[in-house]
Protein backbone atom coordinates (compact mmCIF):
# COMPACT_ATOMS: atom_id res chain seq x y z
CA UNK A 1 0.00 0.00 0.00
CA UNK A 2 2.94 2.16 0.81
CA UNK A 3 4.56 1.60 -1.66
CA UNK A 4 1.76 2.48 -4.03
CA UNK A 5 1.32 5.78 -3.00
CA UNK A 6 4.98 6.44 -3.00
CA UNK A 7 4.87 5.45 -6.66
CA UNK A 8 1.82 8.20 -6.80
CA UNK A 9 3.70 10.69 -5.65
CA UNK A 10 6.47 9.94 -7.80
CA UNK A 11 4.60 9.58 -10.97
CA UNK A 12 2.48 13.27 -10.18
CA UNK A 13 6.24 15.12 -9.37
CA UNK A 14 7.07 13.74 -12.56
CA UNK A 15 4.27 14.95 -14.43
CA UNK A 16 4.37 18.35 -12.48
CA UNK A 17 8.32 17.98 -13.69
CA UNK A 18 6.98 17.49 -17.20
CA UNK A 19 4.42 20.46 -16.93
CA UNK A 20 7.29 23.21 -15.66
CA UNK A 21 9.07 21.51 -18.66
CA UNK A 22 6.89 22.44 -21.06
CA UNK A 23 6.22 25.87 -19.78
CA UNK A 24 9.78 26.84 -20.17
CA UNK A 25 9.87 25.52 -23.43
CA UNK A 26 6.74 27.45 -24.23
CA UNK A 27 8.06 30.64 -22.91
CA UNK A 28 11.70 29.93 -24.53
CA UNK A 29 9.53 29.91 -28.04
CA UNK A 30 7.96 33.29 -27.08
CA UNK A 31 10.94 34.71 -26.22
CA UNK A 32 13.07 33.25 -29.37
CA UNK A 33 11.78 35.61 -31.54
CA UNK A 34 12.78 38.51 -29.06
CA UNK A 35 16.49 37.20 -29.18
CA UNK A 36 16.58 36.50 -32.17
CA UNK A 37 15.48 40.01 -33.38
CA UNK A 38 17.94 41.27 -30.73
CA UNK A 39 20.93 38.86 -32.90
CA UNK A 40 20.06 40.32 -36.25
CA UNK A 41 20.12 43.64 -34.61
CA UNK A 42 23.28 42.80 -33.12
CA UNK A 43 24.68 41.57 -36.31
CA UNK A 44 23.23 44.28 -38.63
CA UNK A 45 25.20 46.79 -36.05
CA UNK A 46 28.74 44.47 -36.18
CA UNK A 47 28.41 45.15 -40.39
CA UNK A 48 27.86 48.26 -39.85
CA UNK A 49 30.71 49.21 -38.09
CA UNK A 50 32.73 46.99 -40.37
CA UNK A 51 31.53 49.10 -43.32
CA UNK A 52 32.71 51.76 -40.93
CA UNK A 53 35.95 51.17 -40.52
CA UNK A 54 36.85 49.46 -44.37
CA UNK A 55 35.76 53.29 -45.36
CA UNK A 56 38.18 54.40 -42.98
CA UNK A 57 41.02 52.88 -43.71
CA UNK A 58 40.22 53.82 -47.22
CA UNK A 59 40.01 57.51 -46.60
CA UNK A 60 43.46 56.38 -44.88
CA UNK A 61 45.06 54.37 -47.53
CA UNK A 62 44.06 55.90 -50.26
CA UNK A 63 46.21 59.51 -50.93
CA UNK A 64 44.01 62.51 -50.23
CA UNK A 65 42.73 64.65 -53.22
CA UNK A 66 44.15 67.80 -53.35
CA UNK A 67 42.01 69.54 -51.67
CA UNK A 68 41.81 71.41 -48.14
CA UNK A 69 41.99 69.15 -45.60
CA UNK A 70 38.73 68.18 -43.85
CA UNK A 71 38.43 70.31 -40.49
CA UNK A 72 38.70 68.76 -37.43
CA UNK A 73 34.99 68.25 -36.31
CA UNK A 74 34.43 65.85 -39.07
CA UNK A 75 37.29 63.25 -38.41
CA UNK A 76 35.71 63.44 -34.91
CA UNK A 77 32.56 62.55 -36.05
CA UNK A 78 33.79 59.58 -38.08
CA UNK A 79 35.84 58.04 -35.19
CA UNK A 80 33.00 59.03 -32.79
CA UNK A 81 30.12 57.28 -35.01
CA UNK A 82 31.85 53.22 -34.50
CA UNK A 83 31.93 53.66 -30.54
CA UNK A 84 28.23 55.13 -31.20
CA UNK A 85 27.38 52.14 -32.54
CA UNK A 86 29.38 49.76 -30.22
CA UNK A 87 27.52 51.28 -27.50
CA UNK A 88 24.02 50.92 -28.95
CA UNK A 89 23.78 47.19 -28.09
CA UNK A 90 25.06 47.87 -24.98
CA UNK A 91 22.39 49.93 -24.27
CA UNK A 92 19.86 47.91 -26.00
CA UNK A 93 20.80 45.45 -23.29
CA UNK A 94 20.63 47.78 -20.35
CA UNK A 95 17.13 48.49 -21.84
CA UNK A 96 15.76 45.50 -22.02
CA UNK A 97 15.37 44.92 -18.42
CA UNK A 98 13.82 47.97 -18.02
CA UNK A 99 11.45 47.54 -20.50
CA UNK A 100 10.52 44.34 -18.91
CA UNK A 101 10.01 46.00 -16.07
CA UNK A 102 7.62 48.39 -17.50
CA UNK A 103 6.11 46.13 -18.96
CA UNK A 104 5.36 43.81 -15.79
CA UNK A 105 4.15 47.06 -14.34
CA UNK A 106 1.59 47.56 -17.04
CA UNK A 107 0.40 44.12 -16.09
CA UNK A 108 0.20 44.95 -12.65
CA UNK A 109 -1.65 48.17 -13.18
CA UNK A 110 -3.98 46.30 -15.59
CA UNK A 111 -4.63 43.65 -13.60
CA UNK A 112 -5.11 46.24 -10.45
CA UNK A 113 -7.61 47.55 -12.46
CA UNK A 114 -9.21 44.61 -12.67
CA UNK A 115 -9.55 43.79 -9.46
CA UNK A 116 -10.72 47.48 -8.60
CA UNK A 117 -13.39 47.21 -11.20
CA UNK A 118 -14.68 43.86 -9.86
CA UNK A 119 -14.36 45.31 -6.12
CA UNK A 120 -16.86 48.10 -7.70
CA UNK A 121 -18.96 45.50 -9.06
CA UNK A 122 -18.97 43.80 -5.82
CA UNK A 123 -20.26 46.93 -3.83
CA UNK A 124 -23.12 47.21 -6.58
CA UNK A 125 -24.39 44.50 -6.01
CA UNK A 126 -23.96 44.32 -1.90
CA UNK A 127 -25.59 47.73 -1.92
CA UNK A 128 -28.70 46.42 -4.23
CA UNK A 129 -28.85 43.78 -2.22
CA UNK A 130 -29.24 45.97 0.71
CA UNK A 131 -31.94 48.09 -0.73
CA UNK A 132 -34.04 45.00 -1.56
CA UNK A 133 -33.60 44.19 1.99
CA UNK A 134 -34.63 47.48 3.21
CA UNK A 135 -37.54 47.26 1.04
CA UNK A 136 -38.37 43.77 2.06
CA UNK A 137 -38.35 45.33 5.82
CA UNK A 138 -39.92 48.50 5.00
CA UNK A 139 -42.84 46.10 3.51
CA UNK A 140 -43.21 43.70 6.59
CA UNK A 141 -43.23 46.72 8.73
CA UNK A 142 -46.04 47.37 6.96
CA UNK A 143 -47.54 44.63 7.11
CA UNK A 144 -47.53 44.53 10.28
CA UNK A 145 -48.79 47.54 11.29
CA UNK A 146 -51.46 46.71 9.39
CA UNK A 147 -51.90 43.95 11.09
CA UNK A 148 -51.77 45.92 14.46
CA UNK A 149 -54.30 48.20 12.85
CA UNK A 150 -57.01 45.52 12.26
CA UNK A 151 -55.96 44.13 16.25
CA UNK A 152 -56.86 47.80 17.10
CA UNK A 153 -59.82 47.80 15.04
CA UNK A 154 -61.50 45.00 15.93
CA UNK A 155 -60.20 44.98 20.20
CA UNK A 156 -61.83 48.30 19.98
CA UNK A 157 -64.79 47.33 18.12
CA UNK A 158 -65.44 44.89 20.78
CA UNK A 159 -64.39 46.54 23.70
CA UNK A 160 -66.56 49.32 22.91
CA UNK A 161 -69.05 47.00 22.39
CA UNK A 162 -68.48 45.81 25.96
CA UNK A 163 -68.52 48.83 27.31
CA UNK A 164 -71.65 49.91 26.42
CA UNK A 165 -73.10 46.81 27.12
CA UNK A 166 -72.35 47.52 30.39
CA UNK A 167 -73.48 50.75 30.59
CA UNK A 168 -76.50 49.90 30.30
CA UNK A 169 -76.57 47.04 32.74
CA UNK A 170 -75.69 49.97 35.63
CA UNK A 171 -78.36 52.23 33.94
CA UNK A 172 -81.38 49.38 34.83
CA UNK A 173 -80.07 49.17 37.79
Amino acid sequence: MLLLLLLLLLLLLLLLLLLLLLLLLLLLLLLLPLLLLLLLLLLLLLLLLLLLLLVLLLLVLLPPPPQPPPPRLLLLLLLLLPLLLLLLPLLLLLLLPLLLLLLLLLLLLLLLLLLLLLLLLLLLVLLLLLLLLLLLQLLLLLLLLLLLLLLLLLLLHHHHHHHHHHHHHHHSQ
